[in-house]
């Protein structure tokens, strides 16, 4: 962990907290499951402090912070190829930290699991860099983490809602 947060300290200021949380990423591919959920937390926390510095205007509490989160999210999301890419993303990313934390480290399970967490970042990041062309929405809300993939699933039970109404009428 120290190696980790001294190498923190060399990025600008404005951009530590983000550091902090990636650093907590790679905190866990590396076995280190306390210190990676501390950095992590540490990085989330300092992200949300600068976002309500940002938007100043913004005084509700819990509910409207989540409106206006996963309105972000679907905004910097309207590539449907983008949307796709975190379909299959979002859940290898989701699946890979648990099994991350659960498994125990150096493991047959865990290496699938860092398999999947690196694979669905993977798959994320080029939605972003290749088909969006922006960043990933929790460089500017770290609620993003969790309204992502509450969001991503939502699409998803869209879309299979959409094919089940569709064999409903076919058959």
């Amino acid at each position: 962990m120290a190696i980790l947060q001294k190498l923190v300290t060399f990025v600008p200021e404005e951009k530590r907290d983000q550091a902090m949380a990636t650093a907590g990423f790679a905190a866990l591919l590396t076995g280190q499951k306390l210190t990676a959920v501390a950095m992590f937390g540490r990085g989330v926390y300092g992200l949300e402090k600068q976002w309500r510095a940002r938007h100043p205007e913004f005084h509700g509490g819990f509910k409207a912070r989540w409106a206006a989160s996963t309105s972000f999210y679907e905004q910097t999301h309207a590539d449907p190829t983008n949307r796709a890419l975190h379909m299959a993303g979002i859940p290898l990313i989701v699946g890979g930290a648990v099994g991350l934390l659960a498994t125990p480290r150096y493991s047959p399970p865990w290496f699938l699991a860092a398999g999947a967490f690196v694979g669905g970042w993977a798959l994320n990041l080029v939605g972003h860099s290749k088909f969006e062309k922006n960043a990933p929405a929790f460089a500017e809300d770290p609620l993003s983490f969790v309204a992502g993939p509450v969001w991503d699933a939502q699409q998803m039970a869209k879309v299979i809602q959409k094919r089940m109404a569709r064999q409903t009428v076919a058959a």
